[in-house]
């Protein structure tokens, strides 16, 4: 069930005032400092024994890294995602270069945390974040080579949001997050 009340007062709102735009002003700019600023956000989450198994692709309009990027996004994406400021093609360390062995069982879940750091410091900086997983992860992977061990998981396009957040947004309610869905227990 979907709850569509005002957060509760006390929510901080760098979190309650956060949104995935669908339309960025593709005249804003992310400069070097804001670029800076984001990835060390993302540099200071937590992660299992301080493995830090992210990395960032990162490209800006106008320069060769984002040409990269835009071809392997999904027609979808690519409506929206073309005029943010900044693509962000986010990695993860699953594994030992080459081997199996796992480098981290918890390297998509850092991963998670370091996204969720970049988020909320864009959102603290006037920017807007949207996280996306529509693109070719195979092309983009062949077009990037990451490292042995490393695997691209998703992206994200940071920017100045052109739209405003819906109205009426819903979330799930707090008491669905401690329930049924993933119990056997009623």
């Amino acid at each position: 069930m979907h709850d569509r009340q005002e957060p509760p007062s006390g929510i901080h709102p760098l979190l309650s005032g956060r949104f995935s735009p669908y339309r960025f002003d593709p005249s804003a700019v992310v400069d070097d400092h804001a670029l800076g600023l984001l990835l060390e956000a993302a540099r200071w989450a937590p992660s299992a024994g301080n493995s830090q198994p992210w990395g960032f692709f990162t490209g800006r309009p106008g320069e060769p890294e984002h040409d990269r990027i835009l071809p392997h996004l999904a027609p979808s994406s690519a409506r929206w995602a073309t005029d943010a400021g900044l693509l962000v093609v986010a990695l993860t360390r699953r594994h030992v270069d080459d081997s199996q062995l796992l480098y981290s069982e918890f390297a998509d879940y850092d991963l998670g945390q370091a996204v969720a750091h970049l988020t909320v410091q864009a959102q603290a900086m006037g920017l807007a974040a949207h996280q996306f997983r529509a693109f070719d992860m195979e092309g983009l992977t062949k077009e990037l080579d990451p490292n042995p061990g490393w695997a691209i998981v998703s992206m994200v396009a940071v920017g100045k949001a052109a739209d405003a957040p819906a109205e009426g947004r819903t979330r799930h309610s707090v008491a669905h997050l401690r329930s049924a869905p993933w119990s056997r227990v009623e």
